[in-house]
């Protein structure tokens, strides 16, 4: 197909404001399919997946395609929930433009103004539908001044290329055109025409269409708006990439199918019956089933079988894809998502897609023995899928954590690890990773004397602790003189310094920033041993960590809190009861950046109660900062339940 006669676009809005719903009317008008499904009875063309279906919501973008006017189109069907907006960001990177989704009865929601921020930092053109026209309660009159508050004046129903707002737009994006208005001539409507698609694409104007995807109202229109207003694959304009071999060096890509391969992964897909999938953008040249390509992120070559087009959870073979096309290709042995596809002589980076940090983490248990050896290989699968739910392991508090963008998105996890690769989990909270340290120097003795008829055991040592700068960790130093303890002893010593610092003296969290010096102790010809100088060692560490001023660290975090600035004031009192602290502000469009420090503990909830203070239009991003000291009061609370607690196994 010749590549001005391709489309790309994809379906960006709220939740529930009917992106599936028009997605199937557009397919069903175009003769794509022979009957409209509906999401009541679960037989959309995109939401097909079992979770999808039960829950009646979207969960995972779909790629659909029709034909209209000798045009082909193909549609990005994404969901509109916050917890899967990874899903929104890997899809605007595969597409040319986008038609953002209003309900006429809620007007422009939180999802709404999201979709529109991703649009504007990727600088897309788009066209806004309308919906629900047909619904009893629906005011087109505010949802339309809501557009134009709340994302852009510059949104205009297109209902003749004559009405003045519209001239002056146009205008606006052509300096000839420009000229000739503020002369007073009069545009030709061809000028008009012509203008209106330029002003389009270069975010001046953003047609307005009104109907209703239930009822076929308005999609005809809208169809002719795709294909008349949004750009081809060779008006795209701006595609840059870098040289790998010197990332400083920029190139601007031109978009032609005769040029050199060029293409972007911007999603993968675990396919039941076909493995993987990789989802890829072409941008320039010709791509030919069993041939292959260079992948630049992992400087191998790939070897490549068949080429899909998709219509959801159908693929359908194509003797070619080239410039434009988003395809599908099944069983790349190294090929992830954001990974970089060319020509290995002429290689080229895209920049990779920056999603989400996760918000929100739970720890993960097995129901069962026989799902301990399943776990491991089902999260991996989950997470070469989904780039924002990450899993890892904390070494310290042994447990093992999932991570995504909210409570949502962990519960479909949850559920697809049971249904897909049936394994059973539990979630909870996860433990804070707090540590131990010392606030004064303190000198002590560990002795350790055991005699039980034979050869006893014996090992004396006397240590000092001194605290050390933040960050430092561990030192140990060897003061031993004259022979007090034999040479082949003092690592044995060491090593159960060592092993106790890492258990542990008064709330069984690693101890750090602290010296420990060796300088004195004793021993027996007979009775001294390897294992005796550990326990010493051991017994010596705790001692002396509980005379020298312990204290708890825990984890402090840098939270980045994006809201808009009605909320200022709730956000600020509700940091400060959290023990946090704001360090400063910024501006991000109409958004306000508060800038703060959290310690980990107070920060469990946050992705919802976030939400349930702002109405869901706040979202945040946390990252791991430094350690500082535990109040006193929570401190207490902390030592006595360990103590407690160690009380009970020592009884049992």
């Amino acid at each position: 197909m010749d590549v001005k006669n391709k489309r790309s676009v994809i379906l960006l809005g709220h939740a529930q404001s009917g992106k599936t719903t028009l997605s199937e009317t557009l397919l069903y008008s175009c003769k794509a399919t022979t009957r409209k499904g509906t999401i009541a009875e679960g037989n959309t063309v995109s939401d097909y997946s079992y979770d999808e279906i039960e829950r009646k919501n979207s969960i995972n973008s779909s790629l659909l395609y029709c034909d209209y006017k000798g045009i082909r189109i193909q549609i990005i069907d994404s969901p509109g929930y916050a917890d899967f907006f990874g899903e929104v960001i890997g899809g605007v990177r595969a597409v040319d433009g986008a038609i953002i989704v209003v309900d006429a009865l809620a007007g422009v929601e939180v999802g709404t103004e999201n979709a529109w921020q991703i649009l504007e930092d990727a600088n897309m053109p788009c066209i806004v539908f309308i919906n629900k026209t047909d619904k009893e309660g629906a005011d087109l009159d505010k949802a339309l001044v809501d557009i134009k508050e709340r994302l852009s004046k510059k949104a205009l129903v297109i209902g003749s290329l004559d009405e003045p707002q519209l001239v002056e737009s146009i205008a606006e994006s052509d300096d000839k055109l420009l000229e000739k208005y503020l002369e007073g001539t009069k545009l030709s409507a061809q000028e008009l025409k012509s203008g209106l698609t330029q002003a389009v694409a270069k975010r001046k104007v953003f047609p307005v269409v009104v109907g209703s995807a239930l009822t076929d109202k308005g999609i005809v229109e809208l169809l002719d708006e795709i294909i008349q207003y949004l750009p081809s694959p060779l008006e795209r304009r701006g595609i840059e990439a870098a040289n790998p071999l010197n990332l400083e060096e920029k190139k601007e890509i031109i978009p032609d199918s005769n040029g050199l391969f060029s293409a972007f992964v911007f999603k993968s897909i675990s396919d039941p019956y076909v493995g993987q999938l990789s989802l890829l953008r072409i941008f320039s040249g010709t791509l030919l089933p069993n041939t292959g390509f260079y992948n630049v992120n992992k400087k191998i070559k790939e070897r490549i079988g068949p080429i899909y087009i998709l219509q959801g959870k159908e693929q359908r073979n194509l003797d070619s894809a080239s410039c434009g096309d988003i395809v599908a290709i099944a069983k790349l042995k190294e090929t992830v998502t954001s990974d970089s596809l060319s020509d290995e002589k002429n290689q080229i980076l895209f920049a990779p897609i920056i999603f989400p940090e996760p918000a929100i983490s739970a720890s993960v248990k097995p129901k069962s023995r026989q799902d301990e050896d399943k776990i491991s290989g089902a999260l991996a699968k989950l997470a070469a899928e989904d780039p924002t739910f990450k899993v890892g392991h904390d070494q310290q508090t042994k447990e093992l954590l999932i991570s995504g963008l909210g409570d949502l998105h962990l519960s479909i996890m949850v559920e697809r690890m049971k249904k897909r690769f049936n394994v059973d989990v539990e979630l909870g909270v996860p433990k804070v990773s707090y540590k131990e340290t010392i606030s004064k120097a303190a000198k002590v003795q560990g002795k350790f004397k055991r005699q039980s008829g034979g050869r006893g055991q014996y090992g004396d040592v006397w240590i000092e602790v001194q605290p050390l700068e933040k960050g430092k960790g561990f030192e140990f130093v060897d003061k031993i003189f004259g022979g007090a303890i034999p040479r082949n002893f003092i690592p044995s010593a060491e090593k159960g310094i060592r092993q106790a610092c890492l258990e542990g003296a008064v709330a069984g969290y690693p101890i750090e920033d602290i010296r420990v010096i060796l300088y004195d102790g004793s021993y027996h010809e007979v009775d001294s041993s390897d294992m005796a100088f550990q326990i010493a060692g051991a017994m010596a560490l705790r001692k002396a960590v509980i005379e020298a001023g312990p204290m708890l660290l825990e984890p402090i975090m840098d939270v980045n809190v994006i809201i808009p600035e009605e909320y200022l004031g709730a956000i600020s009192g509700d940091i400060n009861s959290r023990r946090g602290r704001i360090i400063g502000m910024d501006i991000k469009g109409k958004s306000q950046i508060v800038k703060a420090q959290a310690p980990l503990s107070e920060m469990f909830t946050y992705a919802n109660d976030l939400r349930s203070l702002t109405g869901g239009r706040g979202s945040y991003i946390m990252r791991f900062s430094h350690y500082e000291g535990v109040p006193h009061k929570i401190a207490s609370g902390i030592i006595s339940q360990y103590q407690a607690s160690k009380k009970q196994e020592e009884e049992q």
